[in-house]
């Protein structure tokens, strides 16, 4: 269930990653997903403007294709750095913004693709309220905890997301984690491909159909900086 995609390198619009085959086609005809058929119960998107660090987030409760405002902003909207994800709510879960990717917490963004029980992760939360009581929630608050006592990213990421495996191991915790210079991605339970040109295009399943797109190996993270990728176990 869900969708998501980022991009980290020369600015591109947000459109980027909605348009073709991207966020907007695959909330109702998605070519890859394992989990649910639609993405329709709300979507959201997240990039950074400087000098401002925290990032500038939009997000609904409606299908994506249903937002006459979207096409204008996404084509006007520039950034080094975006992050957006359509979203299939878990039974029992409403639609609503709080609920939907990508949450934020200062300059860091996160988005969820897959499922867990939110026991599994509620205690790795360490205190922090989520923003709804969704699973995705429960997980950017137990990632959020760990970034806000100065851990990094892909440390912090890979710890989450490993225990929370080890409490639920029917898990999906596909997680996209970005800080406006970094992207970190994992692969686990569901799909997630990757491609390099000018810069990192990071996708639940391929934005088009160039050449060039290389599917992550499941239980991975891929971590790129301006720098370069490095792909690694978890």
């Amino acid at each position: 269930m869900c969708r998501h995609a980022a991009w980290l390198g020369a600015p591109r619009a947000l459109a980027t990653l909605l348009e073709g085959d991207g966020l907007i086609r695959q909330s109702y005809a998605p070519r890859l997903q394992r989990f649910g058929t639609v993405n329709a119960d709300g979507f959201g998107a997240g990039w950074y403007v400087p000098p401002r660090p925290e990032p500038v987030r939009y997000r609904r409760a409606v299908p994506i294709w249903t937002d006459a405002n979207l096409p204008g902003l996404a084509a006007v909207s520039r950034s080094r750095c975006l992050v957006a994800a359509v979203r299939s709510a878990a039974e029992g879960v409403a639609a609503e913004e709080s609920a939907t990717a990508p949450f934020a917490c200062g300059r860091w963004l996160l988005s969820h693709n897959g499922h867990v029980t939110p026991s599994a992760v509620r205690s790795l939360a360490r205190g922090r309220d989520p923003e709804s009581g969704s699973d995705s929630a429960w997980l950017a608050a137990a990632v959020f905890a760990r970034l806000s006592a100065g851990r990094p990213v892909a440390e912090a990421v890979a710890e989450v997301v490993t225990l929370a495996g080890r409490h639920d191991p029917a898990a999906r915790l596909n997680l996209i984690v970005a800080d406006g210079d970094l992207v970190a991605a994992t692969a686990w339970g569901d799909t997630l491909f990757l491609h390099l040109a000018e810069g990192a295009l990071i996708a639940s399943e391929p934005l088009d159909d160039r050449p060039g797109w290389d599917a992550v190996p499941d239980r991975h993270m891929v971590v790129t900086t301006p720098d370069g990728v490095v792909t690694s176990p978890l």
